[in-house]
């Protein structure tokens, strides 16, 4: 797995890095080199430089550039430098290297290829002015764009940036910080690559699931192995209002498909006819119910989950007074693992924390940023402004893990955490949220709840919706489009890591 970390933490490690010896001038040499060898420079490039190490990175190529025939020229924004950037840009003017100031009505037309080295990764706040106006450029200018650290004009621990670039490709140096994921970076950035120049670590770390890290919990299994050693596994919701026929069944295949043995839908009795027609492997319960809505009738729940090694519990379930004498009874009396969602997770937000904190169970708990902000109490921009030290904090104090969704997934039981980034605007539908849940109680039938199981199931819904949108397109996918390529989800993840 990939490091991830806080600028905070990259900072520290810089220096701690120099303090052992490695100069910063050094440092910012081995960014260039990394720079130059990490991107096929073909033509003439306009290396558009602000004022501090991220300029001087800029310097540095250039000078390695001159080296090897390639044509650039210096687009400076400030004469403001950084010292160890006022060294080698000495030495780009003694070198003859092309220089000149940008203005607001700069061309760069005659230019091939553009290397954003304007703001670094501790940017943050609004860009204004001249910086303002070079990013308005450079994304109109229709040239293919390298951005070094970061996209100039994204918060490098969030992620977030009205006005900055949009690259074609992203080179961040020693480590990679939240902000490459986070927030608006996935629309910024085509693709990302991370260079390392030898910095030693030092603080914590998040760490960025791939598939390779994955592989070993969908392995091949015994032939001789029947339903029973994959889990029995129950999922529980639906109201009247919220009947869904087709998306709870979405979801019970979701679950099948990600391996478990055996697939219970409860659901309130009065809507059991709606869904049956939309049923073919998975069991259907019909729970005792009142106006459309499952009552607390502990009896047909403890028969419910008699031997389930999993439930997913609160899709579809609406607003209920019965829900939350369901949910505590469960969390109270069962020894299974729970992921609880959506109307569950609204249920949860109204009841005592301290159910989770003496619950027999093993806890996931799967919010979109709304509903962890009924759960944790903070406005969502607060949130956003630090998503995966505010689910941290969360897990920690309530025992729990939790799954926080969004554009990067965090996974978080708060020591260990982990990014999933993975899934695609083709997700953006109604019912996505339901197959998440039915893949991830389907792992759950066979495999102890971990950050790395719930990494799993957040990578393999992630890419089995960017498969289906590969086939078909953003705007007409369906949730049911990603159930269909779970299968080709788990043959590339079980070969490694997707292109």
């Amino acid at each position: 797995m990939k490091q991830v970390i806080s600028v905070a933490t990259m900072r520290h490690s810089d220096a701690e890095t120099i303090r052992a010896g490695i100069s910063g001038r050094e440092l910012m040499y081995r960014a260039g080199q990394a720079i130059m060898e990490a991107y096929p420079w073909r033509g003439r490039t306009a290396i558009v430089c602000g004022s501090g190490n991220n300029a001087g990175d800029g310097y540095v190529l250039a000078l390695l550039m001159r080296e090897r025939g390639i044509s650039c020229t210096l687009v400076r924004l400030t004469d403001k430098l950084s010292a160890d950037g006022a060294y080698y840009y000495e030495k780009c003017v003694q070198q003859g290297i092309e220089s000149c100031r940008f203005t607001s009505d700069f061309d760069f037309s005659p230019y091939e290829e553009i290397a954003d080295c304007m703001l670094g990764t501790g940017f943050s706040g609004t860009v204004e002015g001249i910086y303002a106006e070079a990013i308005e450029l450079i994304n109109a200018s229709g040239k293919t764009v390298i951005s070094v650290d970061i996209n100039s004009g994204l918060n490098g621990d969030n992620g977030l940036g009205e006005c900055a670039v949009r690259s074609d490709l992203t080179l961040s140096i020693g480590y990679y910080q939240f902000g490459h994921f986070l927030g608006t970076a996935k629309d910024r950035m085509k693709e990302k690559k991370n260079l390392d120049i030898g910095i030693d670590l030092y603080g914590r770390c998040a760490e960025l699931a791939e598939a390779s890290d994955l592989t070993s919990l969908l392995e091949r299994r015994a032939q001789v192995s029947h339903k029973g050693n994959y889990g029995y596994v129950a999922l529980l919701g639906g109201c009247r209002e919220y009947a869904g026929a087709a998306k709870l069944a979405n979801m019970s295949c979701a679950a099948l498909r990600s391996g478990c043995g055996v697939v219970t839908l409860a659901v309130p009795n009065s809507i059991a006819d709606s869904v049956s027609p939309y049923l073919l492997e998975s069991t259907l319960c019909p729970m005792p119910d009142e106006n459309g809505h499952i009552l607390p009738n502990f009896d047909a729940i403890d028969r419910l989950l008699a031997n389930r090694r999993a439930l997913a519990i609160g899709m579809g379930w609406g607003r209920s007074a019965h829900n939350a004498k369901i949910l505590e009874h469960i969390l109270t009396n069962h020894a299974l693992s729970v992921v609880i969602d959506a109307d569950g997770l609204n249920t949860l937000a109204e009841m005592d924390r301290e159910i989770l904190e003496t619950t027999k169970c093993q806890v996931l708990l799967t919010p979109h940023l709304k509903e962890f902000s009924r759960l944790c109490g903070k406005e969502m921009a607060e949130i956003l402004t630090d998503p995966v030290g505010a689910a941290e904090e969360y897990a920690k104090m309530t025992g729990v893990c939790l799954l926080l969704k969004g554009a990067c997934t965090v996974v978080t039981d708060g020591e260990k955490t982990l990014l999933v980034d993975r899934g695609c605007a083709g997700m953006a539908t109604a019912g996505s949220g339901d197959v998440l849940s039915g893949v991830l109680a389907g792992l759950l039938g066979y495999l102890p709840l971990t950050t790395q199981t719930a990494a799993c199931g957040a990578y393999l819904a992630g890419l089995a919706g960017e498969l289906a949108e590969r086939e078909l397109n953003d705007i007409g996918m369906l949730a049911s489009d990603t159930v269909r390529h779970l299968p080709q989800a788990i043959n590339i993840i079980r070969n490694g890591d997707p292109k």
